[in-house]
């Protein structure tokens, strides 16, 4: 990935391929620029607009040969997560270039340190440059782009506090990448095993416990719903459990995340249509694994476990049915209305097996429900829990990462909804409800402070912002690290 620097120097003196500076719509540029950016802004070619570019030529001005204005928007809205677009726009814009090296003057944010702006920066500019071109002829990186990304800073007594901040934003954008090459990988190489080998990569990385359950210890175990899932499929379901241990043993925060490398539904069978998405069902699994990247990469002082229940779903002479009932591992029983809901019982499992950890904290991540996108579309991930602080808390990591979570209710009609009749739980709850029903599944097998992000609708898509691009968004990596780093602190 890019390098993100820091130094302490006015724009013109900075010597790069691109100089790039943002500008509010009331903004002006430095005295030292203001006669290259003249004709942009007094012919009205630029006016600050958020998302909004100039390219310049600066001739023999300053040092640097091009001028890009980046436009910020008004300033009142100016916030940390436009910073990171604008970070990503001028990424962009200097791969186009064929730009090798990127200085950017770091812009104020009102009542925000050096820190957070760089740490915001340096994500979007890493992010930005973000591409998955590995399966294409002639293509074979999946970066390009500058080498060099530098964040100019002005003030004194911040150069330290910024280059800590563009730092921790370049190990949590890494992260956050890795989540998305997992996801985007075809599920014919990203099997389980596939994952449960990029765990023990991370694990081994960073000296991190890393426990791998194949179908046997599975069974074993006692983890009814993934052994159940992943019996047809000849890709062996894997149980993977990491273990970063830097805490000084106190309870432990444990994330989860569903992994189903493939869905096709099951005997309930999806439609063809938009069937290929269906090996980013596995976007929970890769964020938690891009989680303990940047976990291992920052050396966290906390005590966190990663459990990936991963597995495909697939038709077959072994697979279950609608009508069967499964006894969990603690001892709940559950009635399959229809194979397509999956997800619940893989996380049901992990679940259950975060409890011998005592944890303080559990906060679980799943592309689940269709029914959760209809509520709040591609923008944001839903948001439940047992616990209101620690919703507040996940609802606080996501908007200072741009990862947006809302909050949605888990009421006791809706645990109504999942009664079974031949059971005690059934594993739908019908078309009303759906992410709700889902959510109210989950807690009870969750005896724990608890939050589940259901992301069936930011994990992936097809149309991106500055940072993200089609396919996967590595959702919500990002979002989990600055939980654990609120919880480090």
């Amino acid at each position: 990935m890019v390098r993100i620097g820091v130094k302490k120097l006015a724009p013109e003196e900075a010597r790069a391929d691109l100089l790039a500076i943002g500008l509010h719509t009331d903004g002006q540029p430095p005295e030292a620029l203001a006669a290259t950016a003249e004709p942009a802004l007094s012919g009205g070619d630029f006016a600050g607009k958020s998302g909004q570019t100039a390219l310049l030529y600066t001739g023999d001005t300053i040092t640097s040969p091009r001028l890009l204005l980046v436009g910020l928007g008004e300033r009142s809205s100016f916030s940390p997560e436009k910073l990171r677009r604008a970070a990503a726009t001028i990424s962009r814009r200097a791969r186009t270039l064929e730009a090798g090296s990127v200085a950017f003057s770091l812009p104020e944010l009102a009542d925000v340190d050096a820190g957070t702006a760089a740490r915001a920066a340096a994500e979007g500019a890493s992010l930005g440059l973000y591409r998955f071109g590995r399966y294409k002829t002639g293509d074979k990186s999946s970066g390009g782009g500058p080498e060099d990304f530098d964040l100019l800073i002005g003030g004194s007594g911040v150069e330290e506090t910024a280059s800590r901040g563009a730092e921790i934003g370049a190990k949590v954008a890494s992260g956050a990448a890795l989540a998305r090459d997992l996801a985007n990988e075809p599920s014919n190489t990203a099997t389980p095993e596939y994952l449960a080998e990029r765990a023990e990569e991370i694990g081994a990385r960073y000296g991190m416990a890393v426990t791998v359950l194949d179908r046997a210890g599975i069974k074993e175990e006692g983890l009814t719903g993934l052994s159940t899932v992943g019996r047809s499929s000849s890709n062996e379901p894997r149980f993977i459990v990491l273990e970063h241990r830097k805490g000084g043993g106190d309870k432990p925060v444990v994330i989860v995340g569903k992994a189903v490398t493939f869905d096709s539904g099951g005997i309930s069978i999806k439609p063809t249509a938009g069937m290929d998405d269906m090996k980013f069902d596995m976007g929970g699994g890769a964020a938690v694994l891009g989680a303990m990247e940047a976990v291992g990469a920052l050396d966290l002082p906390l005590d966190v476990v990663a459990i990936v229940p991963a597995t495909e779903n697939l038709p077959g002479g072994d697979a279950f049915k609608p009508g069967d009932v499964l006894t969990m591992p603690n001892g709940k029983t559950v009635e399959i209305l229809t194979t397509d809901a999956e997800g619940r019982l893989i996380l049901a499992d992990a679940l259950c097996y975060a409890r011998r950890y005592e944890p303080a904290a559990v906060v679980d991540c799943a592309t689940l429900t269709g029914a959760c996108v209809v509520a709040l579309g591609a923008h944001a991930s839903g948001l439940m829990g047992n616990d209101e602080d620690l919703i507040a808390e996940v609802q606080a990591a996501g908007d200072t990462t741009g990862e947006r979570a809302w909050p949605l209710p888990l009421f006791d009609e809706y645990t109504e909804q999942i009664k079974g009749d031949t059971a005690d739980l059934k594993n739908s709850g019908g078309r009303g409800g759906g992410a709700l029903t889902a959510g109210a599944f989950l807690k009870e097998f969750a005896e724990f402070p608890w939050a589940h992000l259901d992301i069936a609708g930011t994990a992936y898509g097809k149309k991106g912002n500055a940072y993200t691009t089609k396919g996967a968004t590595g959702t919500p990596a990002r979002l989990l690290v600055e939980f654990l780093i609120g919880r480090s602190a």
